[in-house]
């Protein structure tokens, strides 16, 4: 069987179409569409549906991508890893990461990493979305409490946790008053927060008078004494030690929790790994307080 051409189809199909396929490897589509005629006229099957707008696996294509594409990825990525022995990783390394881990750490994270591998051309790119990592052709995701996905693995590198601080000036709420709060995202009527504190548990009850699209936008108007707000401690510890911000509680639930992703435990290439390993030689330990550095 001819590999290149098993390899084109692999591709396709895992793009779900040859405009797709030929963006995300930067080859011609025409190329691609030929070389996917070609294996099919070896095998004497249709491997496509091919429609005015939509391009489907017939019951002979799926079978054939389901056995060869994961042999496929392991035959390339086991040949990246053996040629790359001995030297600097390098080549192209996409990832993605959420908004506020980006606006707080991210660049002096990438431009350590470039400085010490010149030869890796690293591409991130701040979304909070949730990204399909085959289809938009990242190597690596860093994301928050992710949801369980059986075809990502990865580990947990940073954790975090929420609180409520307030100017000093703003007096904490008494006999169930609200509070005016600088919320992210949409407000919510009638909203409680609930907190734990030296003298126990407590619910706060807040009138958000702002709501700002990120954290970091909460935190500077937290500063200015609008309101308290729900902020990662990470982000407001040196306000805390300063005494420019005070602590009203740390919120229930469950901790903050920051995984990097990646699609399956087979062997990975040397660009991820060596960022995997900058990132836990920035955080050893993974608590806020190193993550808090960086700010």
């Amino acid at each position: 069987m001819d590999l290149p051409a098993l390899a084109d189809f692999t591709l396709v199909a895992r793009h779900g179409g040859f405009g797709k396929a030929s963006r995300a490897a930067g080859r011609p589509k025409a190329t691609l569409s030929r070389r996917v005629a070609e294996l099919e006229a070896s095998l004497d099957l249709r491997l496509f549906e091919r429609g005015a707008r939509v391009l489907k696996l017939t019951e002979e294509g799926r079978a054939l991508f389901e056995r060869t594409s994961q042999l496929l990825t392991d035959l390339d990525e086991t040949a990246s890893a053996i040629a790359s022995r001995g030297h600097s990783p390098r080549g192209r390394l996409r990832i993605s990461a959420p908004l506020l881990f980006s606006q707080t750490a991210m660049g002096k994270l990438a431009a350590g990493f470039a400085l010490k591998y010149p030869e890796v051309r690293l591409e991130v790119t701040t979304e909070d979305r949730s990204v399909d990592m085959i289809e938009e052709a990242y190597d690596l995701v860093i994301r928050v409490n992710p949801a369980p996905d059986e075809s990502l693995v990865g580990r947990v590198f940073l954790r975090d946790r929420l609180v409520v601080v307030a100017s000093p000036d703003l007096a904490p709420p008494a006999d169930g008053a609200a509070v005016p709060a600088i919320v992210r995202g949409a407000a919510k009527p009638a909203e409680m927060w609930n907190v734990t504190t030296p003298a126990g548990r407590a619910s706060i009850a807040v009138n958000p008078i702002l709501s700002l699209s990120s954290l970091v936008m909460v935190r500077d108007a937290v500063r200015i004494g609008a309101g308290a707000g729900r902020l990662p401690i990470s982000l407001v510890s040196h306000d805390l030690a300063k005494g420019t911000l005070v602590h009203w509680g740390d919120v229930e639930g469950p901790e903050i929790a920051l995984w990097t992703l990646y699609p399956s435990r087979r062997l990975l290439s040397a660009r991820v790994s060596a960022f995997l390993d900058h990132l836990r030689e920035a955080f050893p330990q993974g608590t806020p307080d190193e993550l808090a550095a960086y700010l």
